[in-house]
């Protein structure tokens, strides 16, 4: 043990689209690949080693290996295919980290509400196939938490908030109390990068007629990661950027694959309205309405009273699609004006007898929260705490799989 406790654990964060993988005295993933892998066509995935364990690729090999069926083991966060999950798993450690397992612990994250049976296969695959010393499966949300206490505005490190989790394809509101989620309080909302990226493609295409079109939805996407932002007053907006057109319309230039002649894109309004999409989604989806302070409130609302405090204490943001400028400043702004009207409200149907004691809303950005969940995971696996935590090869074959349906959780650091 005392040899283990010297090589860093492996940290690997398994998402639908991407996968994060790294060492835990890094700040920062080592490799980012998509999760995908390449099988030729006809070939079976077979659990047994031998030549076949050399017809597959992953990542971004998998993207461009002619003569290949490209697959995802991985939907909405689930694993569904574990013969193709292991043999990922596989080139991940073996390819990417060139590492051997047997040396590391591991500590592998799961989106919230995964099935218990899908713990004791990752621990199958993990014990049986890799030898690896000890494991650990952490839920997502609560690495969030945990990456956001590098952040100036937490005061004090905690395991109790909401975690904003919005990637490119979904964007989840998680509550999370003393390391444990509120799993029936989780709420998602259908907007997420690829709807804004969608949305500023259609404003695009209604004004700019020198995009290619099969590089369209390219440039939206590097115009909305260049230049968007989230604005306070989307009215005001309007009214500045027509005033000063000159100080705040910007223009994008790209290279046409085809002709390889630059093009140039004027680039106005779509620099607020894209992400305003999170607080008015009815411009990009007609059938919902929702914003996504309304959606936080809600869920903070629905959880247990004696949490509430904290939890509007503590919002933190994760994932690519929370990294606009002063989103978080504008998602503060709008919670808190809803909580204190409710406040107003209580006070006035009690004509004023009863006068609320004020919620603090604190809504927490931080320079990691791109890579959050992997950032959170390296931050707790570089504790000596993790290593009492996990579960180790010793338990797993003295009392089975099962062991790692439930996973310990961390006490806070100080």
């Amino acid at each position: 043990m005392a040899n283990l406790t010297r090589l860093p654990p492996v940290v690997i964060d398994n998402g639908t689209g991407y996968t994060k993988m790294g060492f835990s005295t890094n700040s920062e993933p080592q490799f980012i690949i998509p999760s995908a892998i390449a099988v030729k066509e006809g070939v079976g995935v077979k659990p047994n080693r031998g030549l076949d364990d050399l017809d597959f690729y992953i990542g971004d090999e998998a993207m461009n290996a002619p003569g290949y069926s490209v697959k995802y083991p991985i939907r909405h966060g689930i694993v569904n295919d574990w013969d193709l999950m292991e043999k990922y798993w596989e080139q991940c450690i073996f390819k990417y980290l060139k590492c051997e397992p047997e040396d590391h612990y591991f500590l592998l994250t799961e989106p919230p509400l995964n099935t218990p049976e899908n713990r004791e296969y990752t621990a199958e695959i993990m014990f049986e196939s890799f030898n690896v010393p000890g494991l650990y499966i952490a839920v997502q949300a609560v690495l969030a938490l945990a990456a956001s206490w590098t952040s100036k505005s937490v005061l004090e490190p905690n395991l109790t908030g909401v975690v904003i989790d919005s990637g490119d394809g979904v964007t989840h509101v998680i509550p999370v109390a003393d390391g444990y989620v509120i799993g029936s309080c989780i709420k998602h909302i259908p907007i997420s990068g690829r709807d804004i990226t969608y949305f500023v493609q259609g404003l695009l295409k209604d004004r700019e007629v020198g995009i290619p079109p099969e590089q369209s939805l390219e440039t939206a996407k590097a115009i909305k990661e260049q230049y968007c932002y989230v604005c306070p007053d989307i009215v005001k907006e309007f009214t500045k950027y027509d005033k000063e057109p000159n100080k705040w319309f910007k223009k994008y230039e790209g290279i046409n694959n085809i002709t390889k002649q630059i093009y140039s894109v004027d680039v106005g309004y779509e620099r607020f309205l894209g992400p305003e999409v999170f607080f008015h989604p009815e411009f990009s989806n007609p059938d919902y309405t929702e914003s996504l302070s309304y959606i936080v409130d809600d869920v903070i609302q629905n959880c247990p009273i004696d949490t509430r405090r904290n939890l509007y204490k503590n919002i933190v943001l994760s994932g690519g699609s929370t990294m606009f400028k002063d989103f978080d400043k504008r998602l503060k702004l709008e919670i808190k004006r809803t909580v204190d009207d409710r406040l107003k409200q209580s006070a006035e149907l009690s004509n004023n007898r009863l006068k609320p004691q004020p919620i603090d809303v604190n809504v927490v950005s931080h320079h990691m929260q791109r890579y959050a969940v992997w950032f959170g995971g390296s931050l707790l696996a570089s504790t000596s705490e993790f290593y009492e935590k996990s579960h180790t090869k010793a338990e797993y074959y003295e009392k089975g799989p099962s062991i790692c349906r439930h996973n310990a959780v961390f006490g806070v650091m100080a």
